[in-house]
């Protein structure tokens, strides 16, 4: 088993930890599978170290943003990331995007209980309401995750993104602090006892 990493929250299957300038040549890795990319929504091409670098830079250094690193638990491997971006502390607001880099890791339960720790960072750490989300109809197991998660259908762009020859739905969904269940965070953002 490889040394665990900085962790910031611990799931069952999963934890999530700080971006890490090591993972860099990973993260290039993963941006450069095509199968993966079309569920984000990037353009089909090269991903340089170079690019991948300006990145990180950019999310390590934002202030609308934070990203955490997703690590598989029983091995302690990094297999993704996911952020909250354009974070709005007045509104209390924010839109949510996950990564689950490793093939292997994928339809294991792995992206849901990251989103669900995702939300519960949003909700208790940060006292944000509302976390947005746009997905691809055409990205069904995504859809699924998010709905376990905790995330709802509030609407869609109709026939608004080109996949394998037609168009697709761009599916937004979002969550409200007062539908969530945190699983582990209460514990921790909590008064302490009297001694």
């Amino acid at each position: 088993m490889a040394d665990q990493p900085i962790i910031n929250i611990l799931g069952e299957l999963v934890a999530l930890g700080p971006l890490d300038r090591k993972l860099v040549p990973t993260s290039q890795r993963w941006m450069n599978q095509f199968d993966m990319l079309r569920t984000l929504g990037n353009l089909p091409q090269p991903m340089t170290l170079e690019a991948e670098t300006d990145w990180f830079e950019a999310a390590a250094r934002s202030t609308t943003e934070t990203t955490f690193t997703i690590y598989e638990r029983s091995s302690w491997r990094p297999i993704g990331t996911l952020d909250l971006r354009a974070i709005d502390y007045r509104n209390r607001s924010a839109e949510f995007g996950i990564t689950i880099g490793e093939a292997d890791c994928r339809g294991k339960g792995y992206g849901t209980e990251a989103t669900r720790l995702a939300l519960d960072y949003a909700f208790i750490a940060l006292g944000l309401h509302s976390v947005m989300l746009a997905v691809f109809a055409y990205n069904p197991g995504a859809l699924r995750a998010y709905e376990k998660a905790g995330f709802r259908e509030i609407g869609r762009r109709r026939e608004s993104k080109w996949m394998g020859g037609r168009l697709w739905d761009i599916i937004y969904m979002d969550c409200l602090a007062t539908e969530f269940t945190s699983p582990v965070l209460a514990k921790v953002f909590a008064p302490d006892e009297p001694r």
